[in-house]
């Protein structure tokens, strides 16, 4: 509130304590009987001049007629039960109806009159009263609601700071989002403009303002012109790469980009201007909407046991909450993370829609290193599939701790595998990473020799399934929730180089896939998601700080951090996979693994860690994975020595 004087302050403070408050129902009813009276005195004024004498035995006759039959028709349709700040359109055809409904009847009344002489027409409004009367009442009753309603706002608004506007989408959401924003007490809004890309609308004007087009307002004269701060996109249909240009050109002009959610969302189909969502870094990021074949899913996930190993990471768990949506008998959910496991076993049993399965969930504490522990697990359970997550995926610490990397991600793996066999685990599908394409690290050789484990097994009732994709939005590791740590602690945000580039998609997209894949393998498949288009990280970090508001951030380059790549590989060109079922997944090709070298080779590796030398690991590693090519590390030494 700016700063007003002291009468305008307690004038302000009082109505404050009124602010939630609505008028009776039956002041609302008795208001609008008052405006019956003033329509009927009006008709009948009309009736007099007309050359028709006044009797006022026959006024006090149609008088108590007609608003006996308005009263009833208001209390039937319940014009009195409206809050009158909230008056919309929805509420102009009760009004209408129920000023017709007693029209209806006094017209019908008039007609059997006319057929019966011993019924004194002058005790019954005539055609042309009765239309007068109840069209300047329908007239009187929407200008009370409406007046009531710009009262209600100039009262109670906080006459602040003005805030323009401009709403992208002159369709029903933008017109809506228009009426919202006028009714919010909290802010004083000026729309600007209407944007919207239908030529035929361009000139025209909605409820008083103007629909132009994109290039017209989004461009540096109109927004300075019209002190524009923000921009509303009003299209929630509207498709990806169209609402992604909108917003990185409202970014650009400097403004505050919003969105209008779809309307599945409104709260009890209402909307209000609090539920206009800020627009985040995932909707820049956001790609159209992956269709999954659920039949076919559902179809090999029903009634069997899934075991889940990280469980409580990132795409684990949201393979599990996944999962409870295709009827599996049993969930086991293992992870070696304590906190995590809880964390998630409390989700799923107290959220919707995973609570109706809370009996079929098994939420375990194990370590996929430790054979004997999953030996006992695997009894007990007896899986039917498994989806192995476990892993360690951050490559700078890998790269600081081979020993790790080598004992959770290869020999984890093949103990897995080992069990899924001798269990006879009839589907297992392994989550691998970009990054044990041509690796430059550590950690993505550990995950390539642990594909190359999988792809070696050949049994005839388990089907062996890898599934590789890039970085996923929200993931633990991922830049995003490092951008936003930075930006909360006020900067800089770091980027390790300034071409950086990384394929992203989100969780849930990425997990709907994983489980196309396990449905559609067939074993000794590696299968290649496709990512889209790449982003680059710099690109990102300005997004970032643009979203934010907050200009005087800066980004800093950092350098490469060890084993890091500019570029992340998938196999995704044609020379190198093959098509599928759904376009989004791709059958890489890939030299087979010979079981025999794999196991001389694992035994070697194995012996390695025994000693704790991770020079001496790297390089069996790198006898194991001849396309393995440290980078910015210091087992590039390693390289120059092979060479």
């Amino acid at each position: 509130m700016t700063n007003k004087g002291p009468i305008y302050r307690w004038r302000f403070a009082l109505l404050q304590r009124y602010r939630n408050k609505t008028l009776p129902t039956l002041v609302i009813l008795l208001g609008d009987l008052l405006l019956y009276a003033v329509a009927f005195s009006i008709g009948e004024i009309f009736y007099i001049w007309g050359g028709n004498g006044l009797v006022w035995s026959e006024l006090y006759s149609k008088l108590l007629l007609t608003l006996m039959l308005t009263t009833l028709s208001f209390i039937a349709i319940g014009t009195h039960r409206t809050i009158l700040r909230h008056f919309g359109i929805n509420d102009i055809g009760k009004l209408l109806l129920s000023v017709a409904l007693p029209a209806i009847v006094l017209y019908i009344l008039r007609i059997v009159a006319l057929s019966y002489p011993f019924i004194n027409l002058a005790l019954l409004p005539g055609f042309t009263e009765i239309t007068l009367t109840y069209a300047l009442l329908f007239l009187f009753m929407v200008l009370y609601r409406l007046a009531s309603q710009q009262i209600y706002n100039d009262l109670f608004r906080r006459h602040g700071i003005e805030q323009h506007v401009l709403i992208y989408g002159a369709g029903a959401a933008g017109i809506i989002a228009c009426n919202a924003l006028k009714q919010d007490l909290r802010q004083d809004y000026i729309i600007d403009a209407y944007i919207d890309d239908d030529k035929s609308k361009y000139g025209q004007k909605i409820n008083g303002i103007r629909v132009c087009s994109a290039d017209e307002a989004l461009n540096e004269r109109y927004v300075a012109e019209h002190r524009v701060q923000t921009l509303i996109i009003a299209m929630p249909t509207v498709k990806t790469d169209k609402r992604q240009a909108i917003i990185g050109r409202g970014l650009d002009l400097g403004l505050t980009v919003k969105s209008v959610p779809h309307i599945n969302t409104w709260i009890n189909h209402t909307f209000q201007s609090n539920q206009i969502e800020s627009i985040k870094i995932e909707d820049l990021l956001e790609r159209e909407v992956i269709h999954v074949n659920e039949r076919s899913m559902r179809e090999s996930i029903a009634n069997k046991v899934v075991l889940v190993t990280g469980a409580a990471g990132s795409i684990g768990s949201e393979i599990c909450r996944q999962l409870t949506g295709l009827n599996p008998r049993q969930i086991v959910m293992l992870d070696i993370a304590e906190s995590a496991i809880y964390d998630l076993q409390y989700e799923l049993r107290n959220s919707e829609p995973y609570k109706a399965m809370a009996d079929r969930m098994v939420f375990l504490i194990a370590d996929v290193r430790d054979r004997q522990r999953l030996e006992h697990l695997f009894s007990l359970y007896q899986p039917e599939i498994v989806y192995h997550a476990a892993a360690y995926k951050h490559v700078p610490l890998m790269e600081s701790f081979p020993y790790e990397a080598v004992r959770v991600n290869i020999f984890g793996t093949r103990n897995m595998v080992d069990l899924a066999i001798e269990h006879n685990v009839k589907r297992f599908v392994m989550i691998s990473t970009d990054k044990a394409v041509n690796p430059t690290n550590v950690m993505g050789a550990s995950k390539r020799i642990a594909e190359m484990y999988v792809q070696s097994r050949h049994a005839i009732q388990t089907q062996f399934i890898t599934t590789r994709f890039g970085n996923v939005l929200g993931s633990n590791g991922s830049v995003v929730p490092l951008f936003k740590k930075q930006l909360a602690a006020g900067g800089p945000l770091t980027v390790t180089h300034h071409d950086i580039i990384r394929y992203f998609m989100t969780i849930p997209e990425a997990c709907s896939l994983v489980l196309e894949a396990g449905a559609m393998g067939q074993g000794g498949d590696i299968f290649v998601f496709d990512m889209g288009k790449p982003v680059r990280i710099y690109d990102l970090a300005q997004r970032m700080i643009q979203l934010s508001g907050l200009y005087d951030i800066k980004i800093v380059e950092t350098g490469l951090r060890p084993g890091e790549k500019l570029y992340e590989e998938l196999l995704a060109n044609k020379e190198n996979t093959l098509p599928t079922n759904h376009p989004k997944i791709m059958h890489a090709k890939v030299s087979e693994t010979n079981a025999e070298t794999i196991e001389r080779q694992l035994a070697a590796l194995w012996e390695a860690t025994s000693s704790s030398d991770d020079t001496h690991i790297v390089e069996i590693m790198k006898q194991i994975v001849p396309e393995y090519i440290s980078n910015n590390s210091e087992y590039s030494k390693l390289d120059k020595k092979q060479q």
